[in-house]
C-alpha cells in the first residue's frame, strides 16, 4: 500500500454526493473562500455552508478565521502499520452494532459511502483513532467559562485547572507494551481507562476527580465513580451522567474527547460527505485567546478545507442512556485524521444545543520549547477545546496546555506516561487527597 490507507479510501469513496464534494475540492472559487481570507461576522456568510450551524453561530458572535491551504495528515507508522497488517479480519457483528475481530489500528480502512452500515462503521472508526492508541496523559491545562458576543470584552463566570486528563487503551496498542492486548483484558473486559483530576482551582472544588471504565461487552455500560473532598466520599455515578454538563459548566464527559459515549447505545445515519473548515495544523500552542469574542474561542487560527464524514448520532432510549438530554448529535469526521474538529448536539425539542470545537495541531511534539514529549514523526495534539451552549451564549474554553499552568510540555501520547495502576479508585482518593500529582 505504497499510496497510504488514507490516500486508498478516499480513492474508493463512492456516491454522488462524494463526486460532488470532490469536485467542490477541485474549484475552490465555488467553495466560498481561499487560502489568504480572513473570516470575521462581517464577511461570515462566506463560511456558512462550510462549517457546521454550532461553528456559524461562533463566527458570527465574534471567532474569526485565517484560511491556510489544506495539507495532508499522515498516520502515525506504528498505527499505520497496524491497520494494514489486522483490517483485513474485523467485520461488523450480526446486528451491526458491535466489532468482530479488532486488534489494532482502523478497523474500518475502507469507507463506502454506498454501504448501509458506513455510518456505524465512522463511529468505530472514531473509537480506535490514530491520534492516541495506547495511553495518554494531558498534564495541567485550564479553562476559562464566560458569556461570549460580538467584541464582548473579556470577562471571566469561572476558572477551573485540572491536573490530569489522562487514559489508558487496553485493545489497539502499538508502540507501548503490552502491545497489541493488555492481557488484563482477558480477565476485565475493560476497552479503556480514564482519569479526570484533580481539579486544582477553583479552591472549593479542589481534588475532585472523575474515573471512567469503558467496557468493550455490549450491555455493560461504563462504570464512572467521582470523589469529591467536601465530604470527602466516593461515588459511584448513574450512566447518564455521562451526557449531562459537569462542574465543568457546559462541558459533559461523553464529549470530551470529540464523541464519545457507548458506542453501541446509540443509531447511526450517515448524512454524506463534504469538503469543510477545520483547524488541523493549528498555529498556536498554547492557544490564543480569543479578543474578538469575549475569550469563548482560539482565535484567530489556521482553518483549511477537509474532507469530512457527516454522521447524525441519536440515543437508543430502550437502553441505558434514556435520560440522555441530547435528541441527537452531528458528527463532523475529519476522513484523514479521524477526530472531530466540531460537533453538533440538539436538544429534545429537535433545536440546536450545543457546539464543541477542538483546535489540532499537527507536529512531532506538543509545544516548540519541549524536551520530554518529543516523537519520531509527527501526530496530532488537541490544543484548544470549546463547548458553548447556543441557547444560553455560555462557552467553556479549555487551553490544552494551559495558560496559566506550571506544565509546559501539556501533552504525552503514548509514551508510557500512566498504566493501569494509575486508573484505580485507591489511586484517584489518594491523588486528590494528597495532592501529589
Amino acid at each position: 500500500m505504497k499510496m497510504g490507507i488514507a490516500g486508498f479510501r478516499r480513492t474508493i469513496a463512492a456516491g454522488g454526493f462524494g463526486l460532488l464534494a470532490l469536485v467542490a475540492l477541485s474549484l475552490p472559487g465555488e467553495a466560498g473562500v481561499k487560502p489568504g481570507d480572513f473570516i470575521t461576522p462581517d464577511n461570515a456568510a462566506q463560511v456558512k455552508d462550510l462549517v457546521s450551524p454550532g461553528v456559524f453561530y461562533k463566527v458570527q458572535r465574534g471567532m474569526t478565521m485565517k484560511i491556510v491551504p489544506t495539507s495532508r495528515i499522515d498516520w502515525p507508522p506504528p498505527y499505520k502499520d497496524a491497520t494494514e497488517k489486522y483490517s483485513s479480519q474485523v467485520q461488523l457483528s450480526k446486528d451491526h452494532r458491535t466489532v468482530v475481530g479488532y486488534v489494532a489500528g482502523q478497523p474500518f480502512p475502507l469507507i463506502d459511502a454506498n454501504d448501509p452500515y458506513v455510518a456505524t462503521k465512522v463511529v468505530w472508526n472514531a473509537l480506535w483513532r490514530p491520534i492516541s492508541n495506547d495511553d495518554y496523559d494531558l498534564r495541567y491545562y485550564d479553562c476559562d467559562t464566560v458569556y461570549t458576543g460580538r467584541n464582548k470584552p473579556f470577562f471571566e463566570i469561572a476558572y477551573g485547572q485540572l491536573g490530569h486528563y489522562a487514559g489508558y487503551d487496553l485493545v489497539g496498542r502499538t508502540e507501548v507494551e503490552p502491545m497489541p492486548v493488555d492481557p488484563d483484558f482477558k480477565n476485565t473486559n475493560r476497552l479503556w481507562l480514564f482519569l479526570l483530576g484533580p481539579e486544582l482551582a477553583p479552591q472549593d472544588a479542589r481534588g475532585t476527580s472523575l474515573l471512567r471504565y469503558r467496557y468493550a461487552s455490549p450491555t455493560h455500560g461504563d462504570d464512572t465513580w467521582a470523589w469529591e473532598p467536601g465530604t470527602r466520599r466516593l461515588r459511584r455515578l448513574n450512566e447518564a451522567i455521562n451526557s449531562t454538563a459537569t462542574g465543568a459548566q457546559t462541558w459533559d464527559p461523553d464529549h470530551y474527547s470529540g464523541f464519545n459515549p457507548k458506542t453501541e447505545q446509540y443509531d447511526y445515519k450517515f448524512v454524506g460527505e463534504k469538503e469543510m473548515l477545520a483547524t488541523v495544523d493549528a498555529e498556536h500552542s498554547p492557544e490564543v485567546r480569543c479578543a474578538t469574542d469575549g475569550g469563548g474561542s482560539a482565535c484567530p487560527e489556521r482553518w483549511q478545507m477537509r474532507h469530512m464524514y457527516i454522521v447524525s448520532a441519536e440515543p437508543r432510549r430502550s437502553v441505558n442512556n434514556a435520560e440522555a438530554i441530547d435528541s441527537k448529535t452531528v458528527i463532523y469526521m475529519d476522513s484523514e485524521m479521524w477526530f472531530e474538529p466540531y460537533i453538533d448536539t440538539y436538544d429534545r425539542r429537535g433545536e440546536l444545543f450545543r457546539n464543541h470545537i477542538y483546535w489540532l495541531a499537527y507536529r512531532d511534539r506538543p509545544v516548540p520549547d519541549a524536551k520530554i514529549a518529543i516523537y519520531p514523526f509527527k501526530r496530532e495534539f488537541v490544543v484548544g477545546a470549546c463547548s458553548t451552549d447556543v441557547q444560553s451564549g455560555e462557552a467553556t474554553m479549555c487551553y490544552l496546555p494551559g495558560i496559566e499552568t506550571p506544565e509546559r510540555e501539556c501533552w504525552y501520547i503514548n509514551m508510557g506516561a500512566v498504566d493501569r495502576a494509575f486508573f484505580t479508585t485507591e489511586a484517584m482518593v489518594k491523588m486528590s487527597e494528597t495532592g501529589h500529582m
